[in-house]
């Protein structure tokens, strides 16, 4: 069990999860003290000491399933898993063959058959019946092919649409609603109770076929093979120009605890910075306790001073994206930062910290930015030169040596002329000059990019794609 536990530990450490030696040995001892057979009782003790974030668990629940579906004993409920004897030492009815291709006697069965099976499984809320239906089911519609590179999801769908479950889920419905005596007088609540418990028995029937299919795909590539086929990235690691809106509504949800972590870090880090110079007074007065040598040498405590932050953002197109993450998380954490003040762009430029004051929530500031700012100048196509001349024009005098400007975008100016001298002169008054960029490295220069042209007066040109590569900037900013 222990050699099970390390590989299932380096499949999660490849799959991007944190897993230190010492949540590894918590790990360890866990499985001494549940019942090793029991599936769920397992999955939940080893996430409750290799998990540190929820954002994870989905990650964890992939590879845990994968790792483990090849069987861990029972199922649910004490209940024998899929090709296990019963107590009776009895297999379940139907369950004579369990390997890849067959389903025993459910893959004779006709459809209808199939049908009836699947409709009385859901009725019962028979689980054993459920796998068992969920084999013969994959079996018939899955069309699973060894050696074929095709991914989980493929089957998944073709399964399902044969089972036609959204079907059978409103003639449960129906069949439970007509046998009560009192069916006219159902209130809403009634009503949304009595669905949501089949609702539910139809989520485990997915599930049941989902882990099914899995088991097959397991036998036939292995493990570490098909882990590797449907491994998705972090929330922290997804690519915030390229995220579909889920991805970009997980992003949302990890923001919060990420920029309290950071803020927390921040001030650590000031609060332990290392002592500052000696203090020849304080160093000499101690000496007299010591006949005047000076055993215990006096430092000044060091005052580090918060930097003041100048947010230059493109906000159109899909840069938009990557803009609003980091606004978002900048103003979450702006207690570490002596000012913060926020410009937004497109060909025309326009300051919005006013729309961040007496705001709890960042992201309502942010979803006013894009309604409410004045960014368009002509056609609202990118004209980086422009945008950044009219900035220093107007706020330019304000830039002193505490401020560190952080310019956000992509670098694609549509041919315009770059008024690159702007630059120059921000990194001669500023503290710092940086510039983000969310496009892969590798795209850097290309086509209308400008980024080499701007780059050469910047302190730092940083590839900022993900959240944890926008935390590691953030966090190291000074």
């Amino acid at each position: 069990m222990l050699n099970l536990l390390s590989g299932f530990v380096e499949e999660l450490r490849r799959a991007g999860l944190p897993v230190s030696l010492t949540e590894h040995l918590d790990a360890a001892e866990a499985v001494h003290h549940i019942p090793i057979e029991d599936r769920e009782a397992l999955k939940y003790a080893l996430g409750a000491t290799l998990i540190k974030s929820s954002s994870h668990w989905h990650a964890f629940e992939t590879t845990f399933d994968i790792y483990f579906a090849r069987g861990l004993g029972s199922g649910e409920d004490g209940e024998p898993g899929a090709g296990e004897p019963g107590e009776d030492g009895q297999r379940p009815p139907g369950d004579e063959q369990g390997q890849q291709g067959g389903g025993g006697a459910s893959d004779e069965m006709t459809p209808e058959e199939l049908a009836a099976l699947l409709y009385q499984a859901l009725l019962d809320n028979n689980q054993s019946l459920m796998r068992m239906v969920a084999r013969g089911a994959v079996t018939r519609y899955a069309g699973i092919e060894k050696g074929r590179p095709v991914g989980g999801t493929y089957y998944l769908y073709r399964t399902l649409r044969n089972l036609e479950l959204d079907k059978v889920l409103e003639r449960l419905i129906g069949q439970a609603r007509a046998a009560r005596p009192d069916a006219q007088d159902l209130s809403a609540l009634d009503e949304r109770l009595l669905g949501d418990e089949y609702r539910t028995r139809v989520d485990q029937m997915r599930k049941a076929v989902e882990d099914e299919i899995r088991r097959r795909l397991v036998e036939d590539r292995g493990a570490q093979a098909l882990a590797k086929s449907v491994r998705k990235p972090l929330p922290e690691d997804l690519d915030v120009m390229h995220a579909t809106r889920d991805e970009l509504a997980t992003l949302q949800r990890a923001l919060q605890p990420l920029s309290r972590k950071l803020a927390v870090r921040l001030a650590r880090r000031r609060r332990h910075r290392r002592r500052g110079p000696l203090d020849f007074r304080a160093t000499v007065r101690r000496s007299l306790s010591t006949g005047g040598v000076p055993v215990e040498p006096r430092f000044r405590h060091p005052r580090p001073a918060k930097p003041e932050i100048i947010v230059i953002a493109d906000i159109s197109g899909s840069v938009a994206s990557f803009a609003r993450f980091t606004l978002h998380l900048v103003y979450a954490i702006q207690s570490q930062f002596s000012k913060v003040r926020s410009f937004v762009f497109v060909d025309g430029i326009d300051e919005v910290t006013r729309f961040f004051e007496q705001v709890d929530d960042p992201a309502e500031a942010v979803q006013r930015i894009n309604t409410e700012a004045d960014v368009v100048w002509v056609d609202g196509h990118s004209d980086y030169g422009h945008a950044v001349s009219v900035f220093f024009d107007r706020w330019g005098g304000e830039i002193t040596s505490r401020t560190s400007v952080l310019v956000l975008g992509d670098a694609r100016n549509n041919y315009h002329a770059t008024e690159d001298w702007v630059l120059t002169e921000l990194r001669r008054k500023a503290r710092k000059l940086y510039w983000l960029n969310p496009e892969p490295r590798d795209y850097w220069g290309s086509g209308d990019s400008v980024i080499g042209a701007y780059g050469a007066h910047c302190d730092a040109v940083v590839e900022c794609r993900t959240l944890r590569q926008l935390e590691k900037f953030v966090g190291d900013l000074d």
